[in-house]
């Protein structure tokens, strides 16, 4: 029976699951296509992860680039073959807070041309960065995390590699926080 055959046979959740299996099994033999194709498969949600930290598209590109190179370089570290997805988005996310601690950003002209046209008309989006800066750099991390990328709490705390119960405290502290701060300042606004 092929691998199409069992797919069919034991239903495609469990047959995605083999897949992956095979796939990252092949990938840790040398195989360079098969690891292509599992980062292929979740290219996109590489790229949004990496944009959360890098905010800005070259950045971005490049820390998925190098995390590549980085998945090439350790497949065979990976003990689990079907936490691939878990382990490679850990890699991506220590490589961005590696690269952002280790550089002062320097941000062309043009790209704050584009960020400029991209956010024209998206005034609420600006004022929720706003507040995002005035938190602690662990919780905009969880807050961009959960909300802009919609990752459940498991997802966090396996990229992160913080205990679930630490995933769901930052998240309260920090909504505690953004409510107090936007309370506060519509309060100020009233005033005037």
């Amino acid at each position: 029976m092929n691998l199409l055959g069992l797919q069919i046979l034991l239903g495609m959740k469990r047959g995605e699951t083999v897949e992956l299996k095979y796939l990252v099994k092949k990938a840790k033999k040398g195989d360079k296509e098969a690891l292509l194709k599992l980062i292929l498969q979740e290219r996109d949600n590489y790229y949004r992860l990496a944009y959360v930290y890098m905010k800005n598209q070259q950045d971005a590109e490049d820390m998925v680039q190098e995390m590549i190179l980085s998945l090439y370089d350790s497949i065979n570290s990976l003990r689990k073959e079907e936490s691939f997805y878990s382990w490679s988005k850990t890699i991506l996310v220590n490589q961005c807070k590696g690269s952002l601690a280790g550089k002062t950003r320097v941000i062309p002209v043009e790209a704050i041309r584009e960020e400029a046209v991209a956010f024209n008309g998206e005034e609420d989006r600006m004022d929720l960065d706003h507040y995002l800066e005035t938190l602690k750099a662990n919780h905009r991390e969880i807050i961009r995390l959960r909300y802009y990328l919609d990752m459940d709490y498991k997802s966090i705390s396996e990229v992160l590699e913080i205990p679930l119960g630490t995933v769901k405290s930052r998240i309260n502290t920090a909504m505690e926080k953004l409510r107090s701060a936007m309370g506060e300042e519509n309060l100020d606004e009233q005033a005037r």
